[in-house]
């Protein structure tokens, strides 16, 4: 017989008043106990106490940012928009496409905040001088950050970017790498050259490497400078 961990979670009510999540007529924590019915819910100030298998309190997690995120934008939230969001299927109602538009890239692509956290990256970075992304892999952090940072060089909110990330070994050696340091380096820093291919056209991206406009570097090499 399979042995189930139940944990418990605080998830702080932010952003909006508490009363506009629990008194709501709408009856938001109503269809949470619905959909999620092997988890326990409890009403406590300006937090909800959450308890059940943790995989299961993380999907409710990602619902609650998702309606706070709603309320927070719209003054109204029905019974539908609270359905299609629990559902999954609130994409639509949580941003317009404009606002999901970072910039244009090449050929006019339009780079986007496709998911609710991206969005709230993007927010989090016109309000803030220091931004913080935590998340597993493939969620988009580095693609996102990066979209943000060419946007703010294109509208010279910013003079130069330098983007830096560790060049961590996968079983084999640096130094048997053909080449120069920038040679044996460039493997590790592909998908920050990916993306900025897809926003600044080759020859343009190449000058702005060339210049120290746009610079990357591993993290290892970063210690010690000082940046305006």
């Amino acid at each position: 017989m399979k042995e189930i961990f139940l944990e418990k979670f605080e998830y702080f009510i932010k952003e909006i008043h508490p009363s506009d999540f629990f008194n709501s007529e709408s009856e938001i924590l109503l269809n949470l106990k619905k959909k999620f019915k092997d988890l326990k819910f409890k009403e406590r100030g300006d937090k909800l106490l959450i308890e059940g298998e943790n995989d299961v309190i993380l999907k409710a997690c990602v619902i609650l940012d998702s309606l706070i995120y709603f309320i927070k934008k719209n003054e109204n939230i029905n019974e539908a928009n609270i359905l299609d969001i629990i559902n999954g299927k609130g994409d639509k109602l949580l941003q317009s496409e404009n606002g999901r538009v970072i910039l244009f890239g090449v050929n006019k692509k339009k780079i986007k905040a496709h998911t609710l956290n991206q969005i709230k990256l993007v927010e989090s970075f016109d309000k803030n001088d220091m931004v913080f992304a935590v998340g597993p892999a493939g969620t988009g952090k580095t693609y996102t950050g990066i979209a943000i940072a060419v946007k703010a060089l294109k509208s010279k909110t910013v003079k130069r970017i330098i983007l830096t990330r560790p060049a961590v070994e996968a079983g084999e050696n640096l130094g048997f790498l053909p080449g120069d340091l920038k040679d044996k380096l460039d493997p590790y820093m592909q998908p920050l050259y990916d993306a900025l291919k897809e926003m600044i056209p080759t020859e343009k991206l190449e000058d702005y490497i060339k210049r120290g406009i746009i610079e990357i570097a591993p993290l290892a090499y970063m210690r010690g400078r000082t940046l305006d």
